[in-house]
């Protein structure tokens, strides 16, 4: 059964950094003590045109006339059979179906005391599933999961010898739904809005999993100066009861039977439901985590019943400490200065993902904005083992609305639950150049929303930096800024202009040095309370927007570029970007081989 070319195990051996496969990684951060089905392949699939499906119990009985490979978006399974409408432009409605064997692990003699677990890595915008013609449920009680950037996951009762999986997924351009940069009914696909890239995005598996367990999340703050590690646990209980969880910390390259740098036991009364628990461990002379030395940990928890029954799960987390004082920024209480670049990964793989970062950190990066973008996960686990720092943004959706707000909120909750683990992710943006928040300068609704999430996020995770609204337009209630830096976009391919918009901007001149004033609502007065992050610049590449003649010329204009960066009071800058993305050609990396077109170093602080 091992050798079956699906079937894997979530605790097998890592593999190294140059040979880890697509398919022997599943898209999390956390693994567990058991073996998984992989439901990746070729899946039947039927577009909906008329979205008739559901009224016509297509989950019972349809005909499927076409295959199409998961995981993959329904863009390229249209295009790939040239089917009519690959460019959809309203709504798009398509089927998946197929069947599959039980696994020979989900007939254990523990059957009972486990729960055949199915796992979306990521689909969407809209998924509903059906198992042998039944609807499904997801754990938070979803009937119709929404969001395509995060994991969801299904409790299946029996399952049966043979089992039909029937999963129809929906996408529109709504412009209330968090999209990043693909296009809407608001900004159409051109210059800087992308093609859509949606629906069975990531990949699907199968698993047992205890009815009793500790969920695939943990979440992770360190304060280095009390040794303490505060995790946050999430439990799932079908049976109530007292239990207890205990958590040990091993040495990352620690042996198997190898004792515990540190350990504890916290006994619980648990209801049934889902409960996430804070829980706090001292881990005496840690070895902190940074670029330079990415040193993590092993974390090992597990949850265990009266009768001694364990549910056990794994991950690799890192002390760290991130802070803005002042005018810098303090990584482990030492002053650093982010020399970063902004990334879009669009429709790459995994493998491409991994040469794309390795690459970067060849170009002498600490730092790499992921822009307004779903990102296949594993690219977190990889910042934290090389040691590059992440800044992450919610997928923006398009209009500034009720909806819209509801909608992106519920998206952040969902990325934040899952990517609390992370040592490599140290800044958040909520907004991007007011995208989805057009109306922030005049509406107190609009502001009163981000300024809630900043205050929240300030308050439930202490370990990340928050950018309200990156780039410009930045919220002031009462004179304090509602963002922990202060970042600017500033484009320009004349270096004296350049040298002009810096003066203003590290001299405070908040009206006049980016597109829009960097600072709504109330007056704030600069003073260095807060870092100043030139968070784009470069762009070198643009149609009509002059520039470099080759990327020989655009190495020398980075440089000196950069170098003006050096002269000023500026806690980190961000260069856009690192590789060609449909109309924009301004990438220092080729996409394909990850190969650096600029020298090395190139974007690394002098």
């Amino acid at each position: 059964m091992r050798n079956h070319t699906n079937y894997g195990s979530s605790k097998s051996r890592e593999a190294p950094l140059e040979k880890e496969s697509f398919q022997d990684d599943l898209p999390r951060a956390v693994i567990r003590p058991n073996e998984y089905l992989l439901l990746d392949g070729e899946w039947n699939f039927a577009v909906d045109p008329n979205d008739r499906g559901v009224a016509e119990n297509w989950f019972v009985q349809h005909t499927f006339t076409q295959t199409a490979h998961w995981p993959g978006s329904v863009e390229q399974h249209l295009a790939g059979f040239q089917q009519e409408g690959s460019s959809w432009k309203d709504k798009i409605v398509v089927w998946y179906e197929r069947e599959f064997r039980r696994p020979e692990y989900a007939s254990s003699d523990e059957e009972s005391a486990t729960i055949p677990q199915l796992t979306f890595g990521a689909c969407g915008y809209e998924t509903q599933v059906w198992l042998n013609g039944s609807p499904l449920a997801t754990i938070e009680g979803e009937q119709i999961h929404v969001g395509e950037y995060t994991s969801f996951s299904y409790e299946l009762e029996m399952l049966r010898p043979v089992n039909r999986l029937t999963v129809r997924v929906a996408s529109s351009m709504d412009a209330d739904i968090p999209r990043g940069k693909q296009e809407s009914h608001v900004y159409k696909r051109g210059g800087i809005w992308y093609q859509t890239f949606t629906g069975a995005v990531r990949s699907i598996w199968l698993e047992n999993v205890e009815r009793n367990r500790l969920r695939s999340r943990v979440g992770v703050v360190s304060i280095i100066e009390d040794n303490l590690v505060r995790f946050t646990l999430t439990t799932r209980i079908h049976d109530p009861g007292l239990y207890k969880i205990k958590l040990s910390v091993f040495l990352p390259d620690s042996a198997k039977g190898e004792n515990p740098v540190a350990e504890d036991e916290f006994p619980l009364m648990l209801e049934a439901g889902q409960k996430s628990q804070r829980l706090v461990l001292d881990v005496p002379d840690a070895l902190l985590w940074s670029p330079e030395n990415p040193n993590q940990y092993r974390l090992v928890a597990q949850l265990v019943n009266e009768q001694g029954a364990i549910s056990e799960i794994e991950t690799k987390f890192g002390l760290r400490k991130f802070e803005a004082r002042g005018s810098h920024l303090y990584l482990n209480n030492q002053q650093i200065y982010l020399d970063g670049i902004l990334y879009q990964p669009g429709n790459a793989t995994y493998d491409q993902i991994k040469r794309h970062l390795l690459a970067m950190k060849e170009l002498g990066c600490n730092l790499v904005r992921i822009h307004i973008a779903g990102v296949d996960p594993r690219i977190y686990k990889l910042a934290d083992k090389i040691g590059m720092l992440l800044w992450v943004e919610v997928p923006s959706p398009h209009q500034s609305t009720l909806k819209s707000r509801e909608n992106h909120q519920a998206e952040l909750m969902r990325m934040l639950a899952l990517i609390g683990t992370h040592p490599s992710v140290v800044i958040w943006s909520l907004y991007n150049e007011d995208w989805g928040a057009q109306d922030i300068a005049y509406n107190q609704d609009t502001r009163k929303y981000i300024i809630n999430m900043y205050h929240y996020m300030q308050l439930a995770f202490p370990q990340f930096l928050v950018v309200d609204n990156d780039g410009w337009q930045h919220i002031s209630f009462e004179g304090r800024l509602k963002s922990d830096l202060l970042t600017a976009h500033l484009y320009t391919p004349d270096l004296a202009h350049w040298q002009w918009m810096l003066d203003e901007l590290t001299k405070g001149n908040l009206d006049t040095v980016a597109a829009f004033p960097l600072v709504v609502g109330d007056p704030f007065f600069y003073r260095k309370q807060v870092p100043l992050v030139v968070s784009e610049w470069g762009g070198f590449g643009f149609e009509n927007y002059g520039g470099p003649a080759d990327d020989a010329d655009r190495a020398t204009q980075i440089t000196l570029f950069k170098k003006e960066l050096g002269k000023r009071s500026v806690a980190g800058d961000v260069y856009t970007q690192a590789t060609n993305i449909e109309n924009e050609r301004n990438g220092l990396i080729d996409f394909e081989t990850g190969a650096l077109k600029v020298p090395a170093g190139l974007l690394a602080s002098k």
